[in-house]
């Protein structure tokens, strides 16, 4: 027992391993915009049209776009790599931006949306694109894991940073230059993480002929679709809280606690992305899930029942705690699932989820918020945990790996 504990990953094994660190900061950089990016569209299009509601629907294409997109172009990456895909997609997504950014007053609805759809379809899954990278340079299946655990603990930094720098501070001074660095974080961040050795070695498993994978794709795999499910009721968790938070501050009196309280919740993920790395683990993949959704069900059901807004933020810090571990087990099943040459795509299914769970949860919550308070939108989040839990409860036996398939092979 005291040599598991003692063996167990660190931050620092994991950052230690080599082009690990170099790998996660690039990501990083290069995902930080796209953290920030609906906000900033919302501001910058309010600002060009006078329109809230204007910037509300060109966020909306934007974010659609990006769902519906992001598992062709991992498809992409899996048949004929990396760079051929991201690079382009990157560049093309950029200078979308920029021309959003530098469109003058009085631009007409049109051409914002022409500019967030073409920005939405062409950004790269980079997240999907990093995970697929994790197996060939972590090795042992007890390090990837942890390293699962510290990437989605590390994301949360995207979601403090993106929206407190680029569509805070620097939005407040100029939406343009919010949007002009947006674009430039993105294509610099896409280059850096391309230049590393993990990325530049990486090649496709499997032919695009050899494949087979039809127009199903990665989602042909019952375990993909399992997985996609649960992710789609965690998104739906996270827009009912992201829409229940503020009403419940703005209820209490106290507008302002609801980015504060909303920080707290992501600091609750980070810290549980890293106590993962160190707890004793129950021993299957599956169990790991269940455990971790159960824990991610049961914090999200005690939301609803806050009687004030302290009791409200330390049971967010409560909530939080099994976000990024429950992220973790699904990305390690995800690599013991995928089919051979559709890793990167299975993972852009299961970033497609969350999108998709975001717009559920957040129109869901809207509409309870609006008609029974904040706490019916919390609740409503907590529900939704649940069944997430209960999905993965039903399909247990689609989230056990058969030995026959083939699988995908580790990059070269």
């Amino acid at each position: 027992m005291a040599v598991a504990a003692a063996s167990a990953p660190t931050v620092r094994t994991v950052l230690g391993t080599p082009a690990v660190a170099r790998l996660f900061a690039t990501s990083i950089v290069a995902r930080t915009p796209l953290a920030a990016i609906g906000i900033v569209v919302i501001l910058r299009t309010r600002e060009l049209t006078g329109s809230y509601a204007a910037g509300g629907v060109a966020a909306a294409a934007g974010a659609l776009a990006t769902g519906l997109s992001q598992p062709l172009l991992a498809r992409l990456v899996d048949r004929i790599g990396q760079a051929r895909v991201l690079l382009p997609g990157a560049i093309a997504a950029a200078a979308a931006l920029a021309a959003f950014g530098l469109a003058p007053a009085g631009t007409s609805l049109a051409w914002v949306l022409a500019c967030t759809l073409a920005a939405g379809l062409a950004t790269p899954p980079l997240s999907a694109a990093m995970r697929t990278l994790l197996p060939g340079v972590m090795g042992d299946p007890e390090r990837l894991r942890a390293a699962y655990a510290l990437e989605s603990s590390a994301l949360e930094i995207t979601y403090v940073v993106g929206p407190l720098v680029l569509a805070g501070a620097l939005a407040a001074w100029s939406t343009a230059a919010a949007a002009l660095v947006c674009a430039g974080l993105l294509l610099a961040g896409t280059l850096a993480f391309l230049a590393t050795p993990a990325s530049r070695a990486w090649r496709p498993a499997v032919s695009a002929r050899a494949s087979g994978h039809g127009l199903a794709g990665a989602m042909r795999c019952p375990g993909v679709r399992t997985l996609f499910a649960v992710l789609v009721l965690m998104g739906t968790t996270f827009g009912a809280v992201e829409v229940g938070i503020p009403a419940a501050a703005e209820a209490a009196g106290h507008r302002g606690a609801a980015g504060p309280l909303l920080s707290v919740w992501g600091l609750g993920s980070m810290l549980g992305g890293l106590l993962a790395m160190r707890l004793r683990r129950p021993s299957g993949p599956v169990a790991r899930l269940a455990v971790t959704l159960a824990a991610f069900a049961a914090g999200h059901l005690l939301l609803g029942a806050a009687g004030g807004l302290l009791t409200l933020g330390a049971l967010l810090l409560l909530a939080g705690l099994a976000i990024a571990p429950s992220f973790a087990a699904a990305f390690g099943l995800t690599d013991d699932l995928a089919p051979a040459g559709a890793l990167t795509e299975a993972f852009a299914w299961l970033n497609t989820g969350v999108a998709a769970g975001l717009a559920v949860g957040g129109a869901l919550g809207g509409w309870a918020a609006e008609a029974h308070g904040g706490d019916a939108a919390l609740a409503l989040a907590g529900i939704a945990g649940a069944g997430a839990f209960a999905v993965v409860a039903v399909r247990r036996a689609s989230l056990i790996p058969d030995a026959r398939a083939p699988r995908p092979s580790p990059p070269s």
